[in-house]
């Protein structure tokens, strides 16, 4: 006679997908989530879909809902963590496996699930080698535009809403608003963080590696 299971597996798998990538300022965040098997339609209904298509106050409400409702993780990597990580590994896609990696172990951690599905960055080996052990007795399928999947854009909104709730927090603490992307806006806002605070501001406010760093310094020493 077969011996059951120790763990059962629950049906459904779990999403991941982060924020904060191509944003200067603020944190990099990666969600999970897992979405039940017979609620896809639960979240469609609600209009879950990828977060770029909202705006910040309705990623915020849908993110509201998700929580109450679902299984989830956010792994959320500061400033300055971000850049003592960067100047370890010098690559992006390593800092983002890592966690990806851990958002998927969190969950697991909680449910039993057999499948988890990413948004593909780099080779697809970064992912699955950073999973322990858990994480590697599961199917990892890595695809472009991975936001099409329900699960995956769950995590969308998740992360962004962190992104944005922790962008706000940072901007009060340093006493200046702090904008989203690199464009020029957050160009001229460094410029000035710099002028008030010193260099040494933007090891806790951005992302260093980003070519925006060496247009500001340089700016910053020509208006002295």
């Amino acid at each position: 006679m077969r011996q059951p299971e120790l763990f059962q597996v629950e049906k459904g798998h779990i999403g991941t997908d982060e924020s904060g990538k191509g944003d200067y300022f603020g944190p990099l965040v990666v969600a999970g989530f897992f979405l039940p098997d017979k609620q896809q339609k639960v979240l469609r209904e609600f209009g879950v879909k990828d977060s770029k298509q909202f705006s910040d106050n309705r990623v915020r409400e849908l993110a509201d809902f998700i929580k109450r409702g679902y299984k989830y993780s956010l792994v959320v990597i500061g400033p300055e963590k971000y850049n003592e990580l960067y100047n370890k590994l010098r690559n992006l896609n390593r800092i983002l496996a890592w966690a990806h990696s851990r958002a998927i172990e969190n969950i697991l951690e909680e449910v039993p699930c057999s499948l988890a599905i990413t948004d593909q960055f780099g080779d697809k080996l970064y992912v699955s080698n950073a999973l322990m052990k858990r994480g590697r007795n599961i199917e990892l399928i890595q695809r472009p535009k991975a936001e099409e999947d329900l699960a995956v854009a769950a995590a969308s909104i998740l992360a962004r809403a962190e992104f944005l709730r922790r962008l706000y927090f940072l901007s009060q603490d340093i006493g200046m608003g702090l904008p989203k992307g690199s464009s020029p806006m957050a160009e001229e806002a460094a410029v000035k963080l710099v002028k008030l605070q010193g260099v040494q501001i933007l090891d806790k406010v951005t992302k260093k590696h980003f070519k925006l760093t060496k247009r500001v310094l340089d700016l910053v020493k020509s208006e002295e």
